[in-house]
């Protein structure tokens, strides 16, 4: 028995995204937000462009991972209690040029992002190949715990230390949303993961835990995102630092922002194609490995309209 039975699995199937966290190289919990899938035999299936692969390099480095299900947006589920998933990951460094493997998580995207299935159409291949170039990496789930929703909980008590006269490395990203994500390490190393409101002190972010998220001090960060209901206008940005203990609460001092897919400038979306480009190069040229074709009949295949379904094909 999967220990995911502990879960509500018709909650946990319907989120559109969670957030997935993997070790760094220098053991920093690093959180971004993706697609999963639950599998029948109780794994999650998630997958990665060549183009975003650190996770996966992470995984085969470390395969401590953790997983919590906390943005319900999209899902029908306006107050779903938050999900948290740890265990261990896997990520074979197979090339998939198709679906093949993973067609129930492809199928399930294109129906709920609607935009990627224009990917598909022939104009537009040449730009977009390197998002169908991706690794498939599979959680083993080795813990669950429940919580209730972030607005059901206490807001956190506002702070009345100082400010600092520089304001701090991502103020004003975490400003533009009401929660974020903390991922951290617990006192064997396991990264773990919970939804909190940081608040800003003089020195870095305060931000409160769960009795059942034991973190410990040392490498952190703090991830917003952001889609609507078709998985769509994204958005996401990541601090990372140091955390440490301050009184009852944590505090995460800010080192940098990383923002993968831009802020919004005129130029992002061109920069961010030359970059994904290069960084496929990158990786096959490393590993030795040539540029195939990508299955595009496959793809359009799980695209297309199932019966009784209004929509089309590109």
């Amino acid at each position: 028995m999967s220990v995911l039975e502990a879960a509500p699995l018709a909650v946990l199937d319907a989120y559109r995204t969670c957030e997935f966290v993997t070790l760094g190289r220098d053991g920093t919990p690093v959180v971004w937000p993706t697609a999963v899938r639950r599998r029948s035999d109780g794994t999650l299936l998630l997958t990665t462009s060549l183009a975003f692969a650190q996770k996966a390099l992470n995984v085969r480095r470390d395969g401590r991972v953790a997983l919590l299900f906390s943005d319900p947006t999209g899902s029908a589920f306006g107050q779903a209690p938050q999900i948290f998933v740890g265990g261990r990951a896997e990520c074979p460094d197979d090339v998939m040029t198709g679906p093949q493997g993973a067609e129930d998580y492809w199928r399930t995207l294109f129906e709920r992002q609607p935009r990627s299935r224009s990917y598909l159409a022939p104009g537009v291949r040449r730009l977009m190949d390197w998002y169908y170039l991706r690794l498939i990496i599979t959680v083993t789930p080795e813990q669950v715990v429940v919580r209730p929703p972030l607005a059901s909980l206490a807001p956190p008590k506002p702070s009345t230390a100082p400010t600092s006269a520089a304001p701090l490395p991502g103020a004003a990203h975490l400003a533009r949303y009401p929660s974020a994500v903390l991922a951290a390490r617990d006192a064997s190393g396991a990264p773990v993961l919970t939804r909190t409101r940081p608040v800003v002190t003089g020195e870095g972010f305060a931000v409160e835990v769960p009795d059942d998220c034991a973190v410990t001090a040392g490498g952190a960060s703090l991830l917003v995102h952001r889609h609507d209901e078709h998985l769509d206008h994204m958005h996401n940005a990541l601090v990372r630092g140091r955390l440490r203990q301050d009184g009852d609460r944590w505090l995460l001092v800010p080192g940098s922002v990383v923002e993968p897919m831009g802020s919004g400038r005129p130029g992002d979306a061109v920069r961010l194609l030359r970059r994904t480009k290069r960084a496929t190069s990158r990786y096959l040229q490393r590993r030795d490995l040539p540029r195939q074709r990508v299955r595009w009949d496959a793809f359009r295949a799980l695209a297309a309209p199932r019966p009784g379904s209004s929509r089309s094909t590109p």
